[in-house]
């Protein structure tokens, strides 16, 4: 039995969620905001404006609003309900007008201008690049707008707010609806005991026999990969892809459809109003690529240096196969097809990768690598029973930061992985705040007859948030516009978390995390040099898929057309029609639940994961010159990139760690693409 976790003390910032009352959450907002803008229209009259009598306090009047909105911003996607989600849409339209009203207040701008004017010799290189970012935020947030066009912008801003949480919402909805009856066992064939007994059970607490199977991601990914009934793969691979569609079995309830089309046509307008052609342009005006032709030459690069590969192991898998294959074979043959050349498939890899035993080692590498040390701690207000609390120390044992960890699939949890913010760093005269993040997955929960376990994959979902989690945690920036993630280009935010990937290939991590929870025996060291071997399976057809997406959002974004309209799949065939070498059925509705680039922050810069993939790759590969876990290394990339948040330009902190740009040669090699 594991022991207690100690209990922290009384935490003034960490959010009570249970105190959190969906009714009072418009009207507390409201009162915060009302309080915020008369603090700031004082600020604005400050003569002389200076750097600590302006910007500093409105670094804590930020802080102060981030804190307060995101625990109700974290709810709503990991335990929505009807009143929290009425709530939460009820402040989008105070949040986007109190945004609008804060970018284009001229004096505010003006105070900033002169601040950095005057003050540019003696400022710190933290709080140069805060007002350098700041005044161009000002601008992208049409501080030069007049009169209707300004009314126009914050009008947009508004309804966009608004349109990407109907997006969201949809797709949960649509996710949730969704069940699948079994009751011939035959149709479970190939589906692990722990999913077929959690089927089981849910089919008997509806009062229904047999077995009931819903839509989570975790059960939608395991039926594809086992299930030996292809009409139960059709099923969900159906269900998945027409999410919030207009082709889906729920017969178009929640359809995106329009909502796509609203929320490309605000973009394109708001884009317009400020000066750019198209809302590519004005996403990359604070990205750290500067041209649609940067952007396109790379995934063009990339395209060409992966396809070769790609049509070799979709022949492959087809002979294989013996057979054309389905959209819903593919990743079922795929398993099949790695376990004969590997010896291996994701679950019979599951029992070796408990999460207790994943998560000590996992903590075990960022210790040897950044010198932390991370303890679970109790009495923390929690939002479920199954979330988890931790603290990270230094060397000395003192906090330097705090997460939450929320790892398994549940009713009323949106889909998939991420990490956020619940607490931003700041470090302002006396006023200071340790970094607090939120790091989800939603992998299989444990069940009656077995801890929780993981796949491979899952494991590297884990690594890949935990990576973002240390980019939040271990900033050294003192002020929150520029701390953590905060103020880092989008296109390099993925690659702390993509080069922390890597340390669930390596050997020796894997001989720390993968064994066995039911006989304490490690995964044999042949079985670990064959899951090693197999990072590179398929990885050209992998490539290809990533590159349709992100060029998908960036031709959708870039070659945007008033007159033509939002045209969807019209742009996504074109796209297949250049990189795709699995073409999916014509009602496959992949846009309509794409949330990354509709509800997120990857609009026009879904390209973002290939460029970090970039950039992590050849990062990474200055630890396998030197030694994975060697300290000089590791001390070279914290100090460069992992504790300078926005606080510098991306490309100079690369260059100052690696000494020279990137190239994409290392992640070439790393997929077995190029030799």
């Amino acid at each position: 039995m594991p022991q207690a976790a100690p209990t922290l003390p009384p935490h003034p910032l960490l959010p009570d969620f249970a105190a959190i009352r969906p009714a009072a959450v418009h009207v507390e907002l409201s009162a915060l905001l009302a309080s915020q803008r008369q603090q700031i229209e004082q600020l604005c009259a400050v003569e002389p404006p200076q750097f600590a009598t302006v910007v500093e306090p409105i670094e804590r009047l930020r802080h102060e609003l981030s804190r307060r909105w995101s625990p109700i911003s974290h709810l709503n996607a990991v335990a929505s309900n009807d009143d929290l989600r009425a709530a939460y849409n009820s402040c989008l339209p105070l949040l986007a007008d109190f945004e609008s009203d804060l970018s284009q207040n001229e004096q505010l701008f003006a105070a900033y201008q002169r601040i950095a004017a005057n003050e540019s010799a003696s400022l710190l290189p933290q709080q140069s690049r805060l007002l350098e970012l700041a005044l161009r935020n000002f601008r992208l947030g049409g501080v030069a707008l007049k009169g209707e066009k300004r009314v126009r912008f914050k009008t947009l801003m508004n309804e966009l707010a608004q349109l990407g949480s109907k997006f969201d919402e949809n797709v949960l909805d649509a996710t949730q609806a969704y069940q699948r009856r079994v009751t011939d066992p035959a149709e479970l064939a190939g589906l692990s005991d722990a999913l077929i007994d959690a089927a089981a059970r849910r089919a008997r607490d509806a009062g229904v026999g047999g077995w009931l199977l819903l839509l989570d991601q975790p059960t939608y990914v395991a039926i594809l990969s086992e299930a030996e009934h292809a009409t139960l793969r059709r099923d969900f691979y159906r269900a998945w892809n027409t999410r919030a569609a207009d082709a889906g079995d729920d017969g178009g309830r929640f359809d995106n459809s329009q909502v796509m089309c609203d929320i490309l046509a605000r973009r394109h307008e708001a884009a317009n109003l400020l000066g750019f052609a198209n809302y590519a342009d004005y996403s990359l005006a604070s990205r750290m690529a500067k041209s649609r032709e940067q952007v396109l030459a790379l995934l063009d690069d990339l395209a060409r240096a992966a396809r070769p590969a790609a049509e070799r192991e979709y022949a492959a898998l087809e002979h294989f196969a013996g057979r054309p294959l389905d959209a819903w074979d593919i990743t079922f043959f795929s398993e099949r097809l790695q376990q004969r050349d590997f010896g291996i498939s994701q679950e019979e890899l599951r029992p070796y990768f408990g999460l207790e035993r994943v998560l000590e080692g996992m903590f075990d590498v960022a210790q040897r690598l950044f010198g932390i040390h991370i303890a679970q701690l109790d009495g923390v207000p929690r939002w479920h029973d199954d979330v988890r609390f931790y603290a990270v120390r230094d060397r000395t044992g003192a906090d330097r930061a705090f997460f939450y960890l929320d790892p398994y699939a549940r009713p009323r949890k949106r889909s998939g992985a991420w990490m956020d913010d619940c607490v931003d760093r700041m470090r302002i005269g006396q006023t200071q705040a340790l970094p607090v993040a939120y790091l989800v997955c939603n992998s299989l929960p444990p069940s009656s007859s077995q801890p929780a376990l993981l796949t491979h994959d899952d494991t590297l979902t884990l690594f890949h948030e935990f990576g973002h989690g240390l980019h939040h945690m271990l900033t050294q920036v003192d002020y929150p516009s520029i701390a953590g993630i905060n103020g880092v280009a989008w296109d390099a935010v993925e690659l702390p978390s993509q080069f922390m990937e890597n340390f669930a290939w390596e050997p020796e991590v894997l001989e720390r995390i993968a064994v066995h929870y039911a006989s304490g025996a490690a995964l044999p060291p042949a079985l670990r040099q064959k899951l090693v071997a197999s990072r590179c399976f398929q990885a050209g057809l992998a490539t290809l898929r990533q590159l349709e997406f992100a060029l998908f959002d960036f031709h959708l974004h870039a070659d945007y057309d008033p007159a033509r309209g939002a045209s969807v799949y019209e742009t996504l065939q074109r796209v297949r029609d250049q990189v795709a070498i699995v073409k999916p059925p014509a009602w496959n509705r992949m846009p309509h639940s794409f949330a990354h680039i509709f509800s997120g922050g990857y609009a026009a810069g879904y390209y973002s994961y290939k460029w970090a993939e970039v950039l992590a790759a050849d990062a990474y590969g200055a630890f396998r010159e030197h030694g994975v876990f060697d300290a000089p290394t590791a001390q070279r990339f914290y100090d460069a990139i992992l504790s300078r948040g926005g606080s510098r330009d991306e490309l100079e902190g690369f260059v100052q760690f690696r000494g020279r740009p990137p190239t994409i040669d290392a992640l070439l090699q790393q997929d077995g693409i190029r030799q």
